[in-house]
């Protein structure tokens, strides 16, 4: 292990998590003072939010926000929009790519998984990651390094597309840059496919990027600074401050060892908003809510509201049943289209009987460059050339013998930056 590896280790779980919990409490509750009072405050101004989003979705409106891909390229996306994007932390981009070009990379994959045999070879998840959620997992396909996923990364219009959602962002607070918003490090994740007739029991609500690290980890504590201070309405979800200084918790099946504005997929088939898709709760500043719940009375004194190491952050009826309200579908989406949604958004995804067509997506963030990121990058550049999962992933490793996976030598200067090999 280098000595750049060791300073950057990823912290290890408490060894006493219940204890750990408890004196957190009794911290945050002296610093914050009138805990009860704070969080009435707060849940006063979630639920305007709320009740907002219930009366548009009774008119038969769409909650997302949706852009146009040429707005985007041709720097037209209006102030509305752009102020619908900031209060719902979520958008579906139309036309990112050309629908027959979508559907063209679906068959690609469809060829990629069958040429190499992988329905013999696949041994079934690889994780646990989503052990606290109430339902099942979807149907992720461990396929990183296809020629159709390679493509769409190092595509100029996913460049224009990540960079126009990472300026949504506050970048330079504090005194410091906390990342290029115009240059993205690649993150490579996997693929769903979901056929037609399948049943799925969807996803349950979560938040990942931390679960039990987002109480006890300084940097966090930083994140959140105004919160914990007993001001959550100074507290700005779009602020990056101390956010890319944030590791999780080392040992996860999966975990994420960049910093992404926003976490997103591209679609490649035309699924309808009641065929088991993304669902979010649309209001970044929820994630303040979720932070001072556990603080009242009512919850264990050694528990957070479901939380467990090494697992995403739960949402629940138990808990949150005024963010629950605002669970919110994604609209009808063609292939070509991308849905993106804030890194801090409670997302779930929707359960299904008989689904009615191909749910078919692969997963692209945006996850710009900053000395966190450009680690992990190097780090998935050897992972790239190898054909291995990225580290961020189960040990899998069925790509590594394909020989029709993307080769180095295809990699444009997008794809070649993204993954801090120069150009």
């Amino acid at each position: 292990m280098s000595e750049q590896d060791t300073v950057h280790q990823a912290p290890q779980v408490p060894a006493d998590v219940p204890g750990q919990i408890r004196a957190l409490k009794r911290e945050l509750r002296h610093r914050i003072g009138d805990v009860e009072g704070v969080f009435r405050r707060l849940e006063d101004r979630i639920r305007v939010q709320v009740e907002e989003i219930e009366a548009i979705r009774a008119r038969g409106e769409e909650v997302w926000p949706v852009i146009n891909f040429g707005d985007i390229e041709s720097g037209q996306v209006s102030e509305a929009q752009l102020a619908a994007l900031k209060r719902r932390g979520c958008a579906v981009v139309r036309g990112h790519f050309p629908h027959e070009t979508a559907l063209g990379w679906d068959r690609q994959l469809v060829d990629y998984v069958e040429s190499n045999d992988f329905d013999a070879k696949y041994r079934g998840p690889g994780d646990d990651f989503f052990g606290t959620l109430s339902a099942s997992r979807p149907e992720i396909y461990p396929i990183y390094w296809s020629r159709p996923q390679m493509e769409a990364r190092q595509d100029p219009r996913m460049a224009a597309v990540q960079s126009f959602l990472n300026r949504r962002w506050t970048f330079e607070s504090e005194g410091r840059i906390w990342f290029d918003p115009d240059q993205d490090s690649m993150y490579p994740d996997r693929i769903r496919r979901r056929p037609p007739g399948a049943d799925s029991s969807g996803l349950g609500p979560h938040t990942d990027s931390g679960a039990l690290e987002r109480w006890l980890l300084p940097a966090y504590q930083q994140v959140f600074r105004h919160v914990f201070d007993g001001e959550p309405e100074k507290y700005d979800p779009w602020d990056a401050a101390y956010r890319t200084e944030v590791d999780e918790y080392e040992g996860g099946s999966t975990m994420c060892s960049a910093f992404r504005t926003f976490q997103g997929w591209t679609a490649l088939s035309d699924m309808n908003n009641d065929q088991g898709v993304l669902q979010t709760v649309p209001i970044p500043e929820a994630m303040a809510y979720i932070l001072l719940r556990p603080l009242l009375d009512d919850v264990p004194e050694d528990e957070l509201c479901g939380v467990s190491p090494r697992r995403v952050l739960p949402i629940s009826e138990q808990w949150h049943p005024l963010l629950m309200r605002a669970l919110s579908s994604i609209p009808d989406v063609q292939a070509g289209d991308s849905v993106w949604w804030h890194c801090d958004v409670i997302h779930a995804v929707a359960p299904v009987q008989d689904q009615q067509g191909w749910g078919n997506v692969m997963y692209i963030p945006a996850a710009p460059q900053c000395e966190k990121n450009n680690r992990y990058a190097a780090v998935v550049a050897e992972d790239f050339k190898a054909g291995r999962s990225p580290r961020d992933f189960p040990e899998e490793h069925y790509e590594t013998d394909w020989d029709n996976r993307f080769p180095e030598n295809d990699l444009n200067p997008i794809g070649r930056r993204a993954l801090g090999l120069g150009v």
